[in-house]
């Protein structure tokens, strides 16, 4: 964990403000294929007994999904993340969220359609890495 910054917000939503937890519960109702194929293996737990959330509002985003425990977002990126606004609002997105030190990790719907197990096992990876480095 960084220096103390009496900006930094260890809570589970960093201030995400009513619309956004709105927001959040429509996109539960509506996720992609992608999403509910991952969903599936994050889900109560099954993936070394790691808690994740879906569509979980953290200042003013809303992660596909998110581990407190780690500090870790899990991004599933479809077609329009190509474009170059998408690209940029991406990049300013994940300045903010490392500035409260969570982590990101992405990958495309077909990465997720075509190797769920590859994909479990990069998490879990992320998962090792981030928590030798907590102290």
């Amino acid at each position: 964990m960084s220096k103390f910054n009496p900006h930094h917000d260890i809570s589970m939503f960093k201030g995400a403000r009513p619309q956004t937890f709105a927001k959040a519960k429509s996109l539960r109702r509506k996720m992609t294929k992608a999403e509910i194929v991952l969903w599936e293996e994050l889900k109560t737990k099954k993936l070394n007994n790691l808690k994740f959330r879906r569509q979980h509002p953290i200042h003013h985003f809303i992660a596909d999904f998110y581990c407190h425990e780690l500090s870790l977002i899990i991004e599933i990126d479809g077609g329009y993340h190509n474009n170059k606004e998408q690209r940029e609002y991406d990049i300013q997105r994940e300045k903010l969220l490392k500035f409260q030190d969570v982590r990101i990790i992405r990958f495309t719907n077909e990465e997720v359609l075509n190797n769920i197990e590859k994909i479990k096992q990069q998490i879990l990876i992320e998962a090792e890495r981030i928590e030798k480095q907590t102290p």
